[in-house]
């Protein structure tokens, strides 16, 4: 494959998508090539994942350290026993739970799964992806598709097809597009391989379903160096990261407005340009200044919040701004999911809203 290469894109009906061009799609998925793709969670660029070579184009593409695991995805729930071997119990209840859906599943890997997959690790991550694209990709490929986020690493992830193109024009073979996707938010991952369950990354399954089927899940989720092999996915300090310098503020809603209103006031009368993160609800806090705002909608709905939340940030960088203010939603339901992916933005450094 060359350097540049010539990205076709074909809009698609999400829900009936044309077979004609899942076949091609799926053609180039067994040449070893990469079509991005989307899934309920967020565009994915896809490999065949039993193809090491496939899978390297899938890193040099987005210019992924291997030291990262991507997700295998499969079709059909039995396909688990493609791609992972010594599956406890406890994987098939949970992928019988959630799947298809944004549950990711760390698991031995099997023999037909190359090490560049796992970043050399024995363990491979597995979700069932519940979009109609997706499923119908898969299922034509006949093989089960390794795909990361689609975009340029540690950006923010793609939402849509032209989040995907604006990252990876010339670097991908085929981009289906399907429209924005529905949750926004990468899959929760969890490690089924050790003593104790452990949720490496929060996301659009979240900890409190997981509970009603493990009670005593642990959450494991790290902040680690960019050079530092990850165990999973999203575990990198530096991840989904505007252009623009991230600061994320720790108090909740009333609480982290003062302190972000006065850092932009500061900021502003300091020749920065400021970008606001922030829900309908409070964009009223900051009428008056020069701000460019990035809407999440409401925040009684996490869910919307969620959805919105990388293209915001994309919106932003778009609009030039130097700085961008954020906070969190606490850390209960997709409120956890949202932090996280906040924080890693803000590459782990969060200001006290006291």
């Amino acid at each position: 494959m060359s350097d540049h290469i010539e990205t076709r894109v074909y809009a698609l009906d999400p829900q009936q998508p044309d077979p004609a061009v899942i076949a091609q799609a799926a053609a180039v998925i067994r040449a070893g090539g990469l079509v991005a793709f989307p899934t309920e969670t967020v565009y994915g660029l896809g490999a065949d994942a039993t193809d090491s070579a496939a899978v390297g184009r899938i890193f040099t593409a987005k210019a992924r350290p291997p030291s990262d695991p991507v997700i295998v995805h499969i079709a059909a729930v039995e396909q688990i026993d493609l791609v992972a071997v010594d599956v406890p119990p406890i994987a098939w209840t949970l992928a019988r739970a959630f799947w298809p859906g944004p549950l990711t599943l760390i698991l031995k890997r099997g023999a037909l799964i190359p090490a560049n997959v796992s970043a050399g690790r024995d363990t491979v991550a597995v979700r069932m992806p519940s979009h109609p694209i997706a499923r119908a990709l898969i299922q034509a490929a006949g093989t089960p598709i390794a795909a990361p986020s689609a975009n340029t690493f540690s950006r923010p992830s793609a939402t849509t097809a032209q989040h995907v193109l604006a990252d990876l024009r010339g670097r991908v073979d085929i981009v289906l597009d399907g429209g924005p996707t529905p949750v926004g938010l990468e899959s929760t991952i969890v490690d089924l391989t050790g003593p104790a369950a452990a949720i490496l990354r929060p996301g659009g399954i979240t900890i409190e379903a997981l509970r009603q089927y493990i009670p005593a899940i642990e959450v494991r989720s790290r902040l680690l160096a960019m050079d530092a092999a990850a165990e999973a996915p999203g575990q990198l300090i530096k991840h989904y990261s505007p252009h623009a310098e991230m600061r994320l503020f720790a108090g909740v809603d009333a609480a982290a407005l003062t302190p972000m209103r006065t850092a932009a006031e500061a900021l502003i009368a300091g020749g920065r340009r400021v970008g606001i993160l922030i829900t309908d609800e409070d964009a009223a806090h900051f009428a008056g200044l020069p701000v460019e705002v990035g809407s999440l909608g409401s925040g009684r709905d996490l869910a919307a919040v969620g959805a919105r939340l990388f293209a915001a940030l994309r919106d932003l960088d778009s609009r030039a701004v130097d700085v961008i203010l954020a906070h969190g939603f606490g850390h209960e339901g997709l409120g956890a999911a949202i932090w996280d992916r906040l924080l890693r933005a803000a590459e782990g450094k969060v200001i006290d809203a006291e």
